[in-house]
């Protein structure tokens, strides 16, 4: 029972750090007209008509943002590791449970970056640009961060067999 767990824990790790890995690496986070030309950023650069550059001014909600997100990453190749632990040796419940809880950690600095840029997008970036919107790699940083932060459990309705979600509280 241990090493199915711990299996399928590993295997929405390896999977949550792939989206991580993309979504804080790519330039999409949000798209946006910036004289007429279609122009996108990311944590890192922004692109105008194809053309990258970095970031020339440092805003703490990108640092936060950046920093929040490379912790996360840590946190989760960190859960997957101690996860993978298991299947060496025999299992090893403390490392198994070390594991969970960095995922866990990984998910909520996760929400926590996302968050910020949210807040941060809406209130600033939504005033100064009339048509913008978030972009796939921040769509995929929520997605890596709700399937983390989920439990498939069984309802216990008198009806067998039908399965609920149910959202993990932080």
């Amino acid at each position: 029972m241990l090493y199915t767990l711990a299996g399928g824990g590993a295997l929405c790790g390896v999977a949550s750090l792939v989206l991580l890995i993309v979504a804080t690496a790519t330039d999409f986070w949000m798209q946006y007209r910036y004289s007429g030309s279609s122009a996108n950023q990311g944590l890192w650069r922004f692109c105008i008509n194809r053309k990258c550059h970095s970031h020339t001014i440092t805003v703490a909600f990108w640092d936060a943002t950046r920093a929040f997100m490379l912790l996360s990453m840590l946190s989760c190749f960190t859960g997957v590791i101690l996860g993978l632990s298991a299947f060496t040796n025999g299992a090893k419940n403390k490392r198994v449970k070390a594991g969970g809880i960095a995922l866990l950690l990984s998910g909520f600095l996760a929400l926590l970056a996302l968050s910020i840029y949210t807040g941060v997008t809406v209130h600033f970036f939504g005033k100064r640009f009339v048509d913008w919107r978030f972009s796939w790699s921040y769509i995929l940083g929520w997605d890596r961060t709700e399937a983390s932060g989920k439990l498939d459990l069984k309802d216990e309705s008198p009806v067998p067999g039908i399965v609920s979600e149910l959202p993990l509280a932080l």
